[in-house]
């Protein structure tokens, strides 16, 4: 209780003036040779800060984050693409389109899938997204996102539906906004990604081929420095053939408040840094731990401080979990630190960084006692593998990383991965939350040592291509436990507009 109240109590003392009154930053992509025209689609609170989204180069992972106002100046347009960016549906043109796709193609392969003895596995993705932004003069707004999902390969297995689709309604909202005084407050409610929280407990997977998306309403204030941000979501279960089997999942609801502050740019010198405090909540009638299967209420108590101080990159959370799953107390802590240091002064300049990341662990294997094994949510769950054999519960991983740009529109980047288990009775998790089976029962902490290498080359400002490689060496926690190393190869190329 002392734990959850000291959280908690930063929480609020970082809300009281509010009321008043995911970017990722370690890890930057470069998608765009030239800056983005798109203008951040809020005015007062630094965009980078406000919980929409991740910028990449001329875009935003959540395409209904940019502002295209701009393309009213035919000046400004470099593209016939550039047209679609503001339809005028009025004579003053304060009724506007903005049309926005994208195309993906990836080929990967995967030896020893699942970490067994096996075939290996080849997967192509295709991801076709198509998107319409319409607002009604400043104050309202719709949004739609239509989105395919085809895959082809050997060895696939059972694909989920967000491999393979043939179209859904991957967003649709409607938002209300307007101003109070010196902020803006608005109103989204609908079908939308959520990801205003640190990137490894919200993200809207771009892995996959369709993104993660909630049903429900999300209401936000945001000032010229404090901003609060109040939800009410539930999951959404995708079908596989069209429109119509796509379904809310009463089961899941994911509701909370996150609290944001722009600190001062004068704090530690030069800097640009946001602390965001958040209590969450996620009630889940068919949570699965152990191999039971029960209703679960878990508490999210956190604090979240990113962005850079001159040459230097942070993003580091806190975060305590509580509450009960089948009458059984929760109790368990997240705790991810990430930094990078930029070189020289020049933004192209080499950049060496490490991530610590701990997550504790105990009862979920067992089915007995406290549970202390953390959720991660619907966080980035490539973070540690793109084969999705980590996630942050019952982890200790540190991973050196370096980016180099060696010319221009390349950017390299490289990272070794040490992985244990603090917790050696529990089991080995991956990235779905599910147990590596049989991993509780056999000695050893050591995981993984995971070897990763990635190159993004922007051919044009809409146009990229990248190509990653990674060898997970298992340790005994693994190996003791019967599974095997695995490597991963892939390849893909993305339009957008």
């Amino acid at each position: 209780m002392a734990i959850r109240g000291m959280l908690l109590g930063g929480a609020v003392l970082a809300a009281f003036p509010a009321l008043a009154a995911p970017l990722d930053p370690v890890a930057p992509q470069l998608t765009g040779t030239k800056e983005a025209p798109a203008t951040p689609s809020v005015v007062g609170y630094p965009a980078i800060g406000n919980g929409e989204g991740t910028v990449q180069g001329k875009y935003n992972v959540s395409r209904w984050a940019e502002d295209w106002r701009t393309m009213r100046d035919p000046a400004k347009r470099d593209d016939p693409l550039d047209r679609l960016k503001y339809l005028p549906l009025t004579q003053d043109g304060e009724v506007y389109l903005t049309l926005s796709g994208e195309f993906r193609y990836r080929v990967q392969a995967t030896t020893n899938p699942d970490l067994r003895d096996r075939e290996a596995q080849r997967q192509e993705r295709y991801r076709i997204f198509a998107g319409a932004d319409l607002h009604l003069g400043e104050h309202v707004r719709f949004y739609g996102e239509l989105a395919k999902a085809r895959l082809d390969g050997v060895n696939l297995g059972t694909p989920g539906a967000n491999l393979r689709n043939a179209l859904t309604l991957q967003q649709g909202f409607g938002e209300v906004k307007g101003r109070i005084g010196d902020a803006e407050v608005g109103v989204r409610g609908g079908r939308q990604e959520f990801s205003d929280g640190p990137n490894l407990l919200m993200a809207v997977r771009d892995d996959p081929t369709l993104h993660f998306v909630l049903d429900g309403v999300r209401g936000y204030a945001r000032g010229k420095r404090l901003r609060a941000d109040v939800f009410d979501l539930r999951f959404v279960n995708y079908g596989r053939e069209g429109m119509s089997d796509d379904r809310t999942d009463g089961s899941r609801r994911f509701s909370g408040v996150t609290f944001g502050y722009a600190v001062p740019n004068d704090f530690l010198g030069t800097s640009k840094l946001f602390f965001d405090p958040f209590v969450w909540r996620l009630r889940n009638r068919n949570a699965a731990w152990g191999g039971q299967t029960a209703r679960e209420e878990r508490m999210f108590y956190g604090l979240h401080l990113y962005g850079d101080v001159d040459r230097t990159t942070v993003d580091w959370t806190v975060n305590y979990q509580d509450g009960e799953f089948n009458d059984r107390d929760i109790s368990a802590w997240q705790v991810f630190l990430a930094q990078t240091w930029r070189v020289a002064k020049d933004a192209s300049a080499p950049r060496v960084g490490v991530h610590v990341d701990y997550a504790s662990g105990g009862g979920g294997a067992s089915g007995t006692g406290t549970l202390r094994t953390p959720s991660g949510l619907y966080g980035n769950n490539i973070y540690y593998s793109y084969q999705l054999f980590l996630t942050p519960t019952n982890l200790l991983a540190i991973s050196p990383n370096i980016t180099v740009q060696p010319v221009k529109n390349l950017r390299v980047t490289g990272e070794f991965t040490m992985a244990w288990r603090p917790n050696e009775d529990e089991a080995v998790y991956r990235a779905s939350g599910a147990a590596f089976a049989n991993t509780q029962n056999v000695a050893g902490k050591h995981i993984a040592n995971l070897i990763r290498a990635q190159a993004v080359w922007a051919l044009t400002p809409r146009v990229s291509l990248t190509g990653r490689y990674e060898h997970m060496m298992v340790k005994d926690a693994l190996s003791n436990a019967g599974y095997k190393n695995s490597d991963f190869l892939a390849a893909w190329a993305s339009f957008r507009f």
